[in-house]
């Protein structure tokens, strides 16, 4: 059985179903225990999100944050309490989990996962991927300048040693990071996974675990040809949707389109 985790609310629920689709279809030899962490999903969509998870022979495990957790988190601007669910996760699971996978619901599962969940992130909190663009990589550095910052690590996809991280990190450094650099976050759980953690991440290949599906053309142009779309669908595990815009929404076009809503036909044909 392999660890998945999820954080969300109920406007998620749609696409974390169609990322569930794509996940049982292509892992079909394998079973999982989801957490779902939460503070405001209501009982009738936990029911149904329970019985479309059984009916693929996994199991959901539902953690609800209460109102009084977080209570000394500073929060920002357009990001409430939620941004602290996958850092301080570990609080919240097993205590005798050692791993757990998180991932974001706005993803594609498009091969089997085992390999990177089964990554050796020994010496380490986090497996994650940066996306390799300059332009990104340059204004994060001076952004969160002192921190120094070799790659940006995405928070979408997280490979988690919850053993190393009940005993490195620090709930109240994390608050304190945010209260002293408030003006400076953009993305808060990420800037916080990379000013405070990103010399404990190992890297993993963006292309095969974190592919930004915006950015079809710059990696197949950046390797030469390489990573067409044959390879990408032979190959990649996970498609990211990353961005304000998104594939169940009005209005969205992009090279992953079709197949998104491929897995979309597939996850409500029977409703």
């Amino acid at each position: 059985m392999m660890n998945l985790l999820v954080t969300l609310n109920s406007t998620y629920i749609k696409p974390l179903k169609i990322m569930l689709k794509s996940l049982f279809m292509n892992n079909k030899e394998e079973k999982f225990d989801i957490y779902l962490m939460h503070s405001r999903i209501s009982d009738d969509e936990i029911k149904d999100l329970d019985n479309y998870i059984e009916s693929h022979g996994s199991s959901l495990h539902v953690i609800h944050i209460d109102d009084n957790c977080f209570a000394n988190a500073p929060i920002l601007l357009h990001y409430t309490k939620e941004m602290y669910y996958r850092l301080l996760a570990f609080k919240f699971l097993p205590q005798d989990m050692d791993r757990i996978l998180y991932l974001d619901p706005d993803t594609l599962i498009i091969n089997p996962i085992d390999k990177l969940y089964n990554t050796d992130i020994s010496d380490y909190l986090y497996g994650a991927a940066y996306h390799d663009k300059v332009t990104v990589k340059e204004i994060n550095k001076l952004r969160l300048y002192p921190y120094v910052i070799d790659a940006y690590y995405n928070s979408g996809i997280l490979l988690m040693n919850l053993d190393n991280q009940r005993e490195l990190i620090d709930e109240e450094e994390i608050y304190e990071f945010v209260r002293e650099h408030r003006t400076k976050l953009i993305m808060p759980d990420q800037d916080i996974l990379n000013a405070l953690y990103g010399k404990k991440i190992k890297a993993l290949d963006e292309k095969l675990y974190n592919y930004d599906a915006r950015f079809y053309r710059y990696y197949k142009i950046m390797s030469g040809g390489e990573w067409d779309m044959d390879r990408v669908i032979r190959n990649t595990v996970i498609l990211h949707f990353c961005g304000k815009r998104k594939p169940w929404q009005k209005g969205y076009s992009g090279v992953f389109h079709s197949l998104y809503k491929h897995y979309e036909k597939l996850t409500f044909e029977a409703v």
